[in-house]
């Protein structure tokens, strides 16, 4: 009767999730279809890692993750092949049937929602072993859990959302009742989800830290060795098998800003402390000896491992300086919460504040260390915020379990408790809340004629842009990953922080007077110069005003003798 329960239950939160899901992706499809359509998509990396699938379905070799398109000679990306595996394989299977074009429409809408059902459904697993009594309303609470549910809306087809998938496994199994074997077999699939998710990105590494610290605390304090005998194993031949299979072309390359030779000889070298300590642990079950030995493991892998993995601890410390402060601070996602906009940052975190405040209550009404496991990661995400924003998107779906508890309690107190549990549990209260509340001063108007150029990334651009010769372009930065899928045009400039070169001669080009602009156009071989609305938001307002700067003077329609118009906000080099 039990084994049928559960199945039951596994089958039941399904459903809901499948439902919910389903319901969710159409009603956003419908919303944005006009940009679907034209797979115009979301987020400037969603539009890049279409393009890169292109790429490699189109011949470019598996190992091959640079855009040849992008940057003065090519750029080696940062990014993994193996989140391009499932949207690629969409795309190669529905072709034949449907055509290219409408391939990718399915799997750029198919695989968003199969990432977001399984988010779900894994949420309402951690939220079954937490309380029965919550799971299917913690799903409810996690489909509209602000901002982690926009990474899973139809066009979101970046990295992100399968790493916020890898990370409710982990917690998942974190949570499964001790066993003979589901110790070993859980930590097992722990290792391989933290080094999956350690290879499509280290964004989510304190994560991963946070899980092997948790396995390590169970055995610290007396618990068997088979579970971290297992991670340990799991993890370290995971990476050994990334190592040969996924290694990109540009393995070598000097920083620790993805899946590369440094990242990976930190994460293989740490691998082995699991397996040692485990194998010293069959000795004794002394807490205070394990202890001991596993600060001497500590102090001998920090001795081998930091000087190599010094480089982690700032993966953007290559980026020029004029490029940090004219675009990196200036990403949303990517800012502190200690220098982010106030309304940023309540939009970011209200619901995992109030998710890590419901989680203590229920952890400390109930008495239960099963809730510390959630905890665990609700304050990494909390400190990880401190340093990017994006730490939100995890805190944000782990608040559901605690949000349900707390919606299952104020049933019982009356309506008026129930609606403000609701209330308090909808992310998109708290950016609609931080906008009302908080005063923000008004953009000034662009400097361009009422005519003049369309907003950077506006379909409209990329339009007339694919009409021209393919040719190379000067263009804003946001621009490039779109144009760069949407034309067969090269880009000088695009928001990754690989591309220093290319994005700062695009921005030298654009402040410096004429002459010496014309220089870098020939320089980086460029046929053509776009200026759009919005391009340069983070520039001084007096910039696009001051006379000596080629940019001021596009905007007031003075092109220089050597710029030809073309299109509207498109010039090219005579």
């Amino acid at each position: 009767m039990a084994r049928r329960g559960y199945w039951r239950s596994i089958i039941g939160d399904g459903a809901v999730a499948i439902a919910i899901a389903a319901v969710l992706t159409i009603a956003w499809a419908w919303r944005d279809w006009g940009n679907l359509a034209q797979l115009h998509l979301p987020d400037t990396d969603d539009a890049m890692r279409l393009q890169q699938i292109r790429d490699w379905l189109g011949g470019q070799p598996f190992r091959d993750v640079s855009q040849h398109r992008l940057g003065m000679d090519g750029l080696a990306m940062h990014w993994s092949r193996l989140p391009d595996l499932v949207p690629a394989a969409i795309i190669a299977q529905v072709t034949p049937i449907l055509g290219a074009a409408r391939a990718e429409l399915v799997a750029v809408i198919a695989w968003p929602a199969l990432l977001f059902t399984t988010a779900l459904m894994f949420t309402g697993r951690i939220a079954r072993a937490l309380d029965p009594a919550i799971a299917r309303t913690a799903i409810i609470v996690a489909a509209i859990g602000y901002p982690v549910t926009t990474l899973f809306m139809p066009g979101r087809i970046d990295h992100h959302g399968l790493q916020i998938v890898l990370l409710l496994v982990i917690v998942r199994m974190l949570l499964i009742s001790p066993g003979r074997f589901a110790d070993p077999l859980s930590a097992a699939v722990i290792g391989i989800a933290s080094c999956a998710s350690l290879v499509i990105g280290l964004e989510t590494a304190p994560f991963m830290l946070v899980a092997a610290l948790i396995i390590w605390t169970r055995w610290a304090s007396g618990g068997p060795g088979g579970q971290l005998m297992s991670y340990g194993l799991a993890l370290g031949l995971s990476l050994a098998f990334s190592r040969i299979i996924l290694a990109p072309d540009g393995w070598a390359y000097p920083a620790c800003d993805g899946f590369t030779s440094i990242a990976w000889q930190a994460a293989q070298g740490a691998s082995f402390a699991p397996i040692i300590l485990a194998l010293f642990g069959s000795a004794t079950v002394s807490p205070r000896d394990r202890v001991a030995a596993s600060g001497l493991i500590a102090l001998a892998a920090a001795a081998v491992l930091v000087p190599a993995a010094r480089p982690c601890l700032n993966p953007y410390d290559n980026v020029d300086p004029l490029l940090a402060r004219l675009w990196l601070d200036n990403v949303g996602e990517a800012q502190s919460l200690l220098t982010a906009p106030i309304d940023a940052s309540v939009g970011y975190m209200g619901l995992l504040v109030i998710g890590l405040i419901a989680s203590l209550a229920c952890a400390w009404r109930r008495r239960s260390l099963i809730w510390t496991v959630v905890i665990a990661f609700q304050l990494t995400a909390l400190l990880l915020c401190l340093v990017q924003l994006r730490g939100a998107y995890g805190g944000a779906i782990l608040a559901a379990p605690a949000l349900a508890a707390v919606i299952t309690a104020a049933r019982r107190r009356g309506p008026a408790w129930l609606a403000g549990a609701w209330i308090g549990s909808a992310g998109m209260i708290y950016p609609i809340a931080a906008q009302a509340l908080v005063t923000t001063p008004a953009s000034p108007a662009p400097a361009g004629k009422p005519d003049g150029p369309a907003p950077c990334t506006s379909p409209v651009v990329i339009a007339a842009l694919a009409k021209l010769q393919p040719g190379t372009v000067i263009a804003p930065m946001d621009l490039g990953a779109y144009a760069i899928a949407g034309t067969k045009h090269r880009f000088i400039a695009a928001p990754y922080h690989r591309n220093n070169a290319g994005n700062a001669a695009m921005y030298r080009f654009f402040l410096s007077d004429p002459d010496a602009a014309r220089a870098i156009a020939i320089t980086v071989k460029a046929d053509y110069v776009l200026l759009c609305e919005g391009g340069f938001g983070a520039l001084d307002p007096s910039t696009h005003h001051d006379p000596r700067w080629l940019i001021a003077q596009l905007e007031s329609g003075r092109a220089p003798r050597w710029l030809t118009p073309v299109a509207p906000g498109v010039w090219q080099l005579r």
